[in-house]
Parts: structure tokens; sequence; C-alpha cells
């Protein structure tokens, strides 16, 4: 089954506070999590789309990773301001 996301919890802090290795950790299981959902959405989709489940778990799982990596950025930037 599904990994809890007690492990990815912990993962996402360690990352946040600099451990790189954590994000190697991260990844699987983030994407573990995000395979069935994206199945079940594909399920209920028109047959004729041409997403596949990988595409849109690579899609969700960048576009988040974008908004952090923005959020962070900004948040760096208003410490260096004060």
């Amino acid at each position: 089954m599904i990994p809890t996301s007690q492990p990815i919890t912990q993962l996402l802090m360690d990352w946040s506070n600099g451990d790189q290795a954590a994000l190697d950790k991260l990844l699987p299981l983030v994407i573990a999590e995000l395979r069935p959902l994206a199945r079940r959405y594909m399920r209920r989709e028109n047959r004729g789309h041409t997403l596949q489940t990988s595409a849109l778990v690579n899609e969700a799982y960048l576009r988040r990773a974008a908004r952090t990596w923005l959020y962070r950025m900004l948040k760096d930037e208003a410490r260096r301001e004060i």
C-alpha cells in the first residue's frame, strides 16, 4: 500500500533544512502517492484525451515544486530586505 504521510512530512522538513539526500528519498514516495490519484482522475476523462497518467503526475509535481521554489525565493528576498 501507499506509505503514510508521516515519512513524507519528515523528509520535507529535512529537505527544507538543507538535507539534499532527503529529496532523493522524497521523490519516489510522492510519486507513489500521486500515481493512484492520477489514475482515478484519468478514468473519469473522455476516452479521446491524449494525456497519460505519468504526464499528469509529472505536471502536478512540477507545478507544486515551482510554487514552492518561488515562495522560498520571495521569502529569502524579504528576509534580505529586513
